[in-house]
């Protein structure tokens, strides 16, 4: 019996219809530049920094379905008005030979209201802090709108000249909260076993697979861990994952953890900077997170491919292509994900330290990112997400005004 051999990082690869120039992926990280949901020319800029970094495909994150599917009102909606910007983005990442993907989804839970100025949904009427109250379980017609809405996205996204789509199923947003059984108490089509908890995100999907063709491939963002109590955990994400795979309209699944609603901090790892989260919001909401911050970012040590562990036993019971994610920094990790059967890899805080690092990686003069893993990178997404140790070298290193 043969072992077929490791494949190159650094060899082209498929993904769907697609080919990339090599197996590592930017990860969507919110980029905190799209003011009232503009694609800026910060926006562009940091794509395309990426790109030329030497990525095979970066991901725009985080484009709303609609407008009570944002985060916030600083989110973009992924309709006809944003196509002209969307298109000189995708340009962008094209010109330096990068392939881009539309992260598309509804906030759920997670979206604020007060700052969108209109409701969301959830799979059961519950409390949410970041919707500042009570937010109403959906009706079923409510539910069609939001097929509706993604289909509709999914359409914009291939107009837009994206190459990929992912579709949003972590974190707790709102296809991700159908899947977990502490927060979807339905007790029609949508709600109850684990099957029926995964309906609504299997109809999702595959309308986003019809509408977007098969020129494009469609990707999930895909909670294998809420990291809560009775949260989503792997004894029902596996089944849920296996349901997904033999429906066949995903190209790939990339694994993530965690919960922007309940555990923030499950998929980040490392430091939590309380102070400067507090720092950056408003000033009631910041009295609010000093007492509610350690329990909603609780701290976990850092640990170089941190959901590895889990991933694993995905890979074991499923034969689609996966992309490992998870405090991804040197090269060994990546080989060894590769050597696991992992096809892609996903990076994103790497990344922010230094856009350069794939072709550092590729011209052999580092082996390893600068990362220090200190997350303060994360309360950035409200003035535009950046790393800010890489942030106070540019400045250190700007030339002074001559006299």
């Amino acid at each position: 019996m043969t072992t077929a051999p490791t494949p190159s990082i650094f060899e082209p690869a498929r993904l769907g219809p697609l080919t990339l120039r090599n197996r590592i992926v930017k990860a969507a990280t919110f980029e905190g530049v799209m003011p009232r949901g503009a694609v800026s020319d910060d926006l562009i800029n940091f794509h395309a920094e990426v790109a030329r970094g030497g990525a095979a495909m970066t991901t725009v994150a985080y484009c709303a379905v609609s407008p009570g599917g944002r985060v916030h009102r600083d989110t973009l909606v992924m309709d006809e008005r944003a196509l002209p910007g969307l298109r000189r983005l995708t340009d962008a990442v094209h010109s330096e030979g990068a392939l881009a993907a539309a992260q598309i989804g509804h906030a759920g839970l997670v979206a604020n209201t007060l700052s969108n100025k209109t409701k969301t949904l959830a799979p059961s009427t519950r409390l949410s802090p970041p919707a500042m109250g009570l937010v109403k379980g959906a009706t079923l017609a409510e539910l069609d709108g939001v097929v509706s809405d993604f289909e509709r996205a999914a359409r914009v996204a291939v107009d837009a000249g994206f190459d990929a789509i992912e579709v949003h199923l972590g974190h707790n947003y709102l296809l991700s909260s159908f899947m977990s059984p502490n927060l979807n108490k339905r007790h029609d089509r949508y709600g109850g076993s684990v099957a029926k908890r995964a309906e609504y995100p299997r109809r999702v999907i595959e309308a986003v697979r019809v509408a977007a063709g098969s020129s494009v491939a469609v990707t999930a963002k895909f909670n294998m861990s809420d990291g809560v109590p009775k949260g989503l955990w792997l004894d029902q994400s596996l089944p849920i994952a296996q349901i997904l795979e033999a429906d066949g309209h995903l190209d790939a699944m990339q694994l993530t953890g965690g919960s922007s609603l309940l555990n923030g901090m499950y998929f980040f790892r490392g430091e939590v900077p309380m102070a400067e989260f507090v720092a950056s919001q408003p000033k009631l909401v910041g009295y609010g997170l000093k007492f509610y911050g350690p329990k909603l970012f609780p701290t976990y040590p850092f640990e170089e491919g941190f959901f590895l562990p889990f991933a694993r036993q995905f890979r074991q019971a499923l034969r689609m292509p996966l992309i490992l994610l998870g405090g991804i920094n040197r090269v060994d990790t990546i080989e060894h994900a590769l050597d696991e059967g992992f096809e892609f890899v996903a990076m994103a805080r790497a990344l922010l330290r230094d856009p350069q690092l794939v072709n550092k990686f590729q011209a052999e003069s580092v082996d390893e990112g600068l990362c220090i893993h200190c997350n303060k990178c994360m309360p950035t997404i409200y003035t535009g997400t950046r790393c800010v140790v890489r942030d106070a070298l540019v400045v250190r290193e700007a030339p002074r005004p001559t006299q």
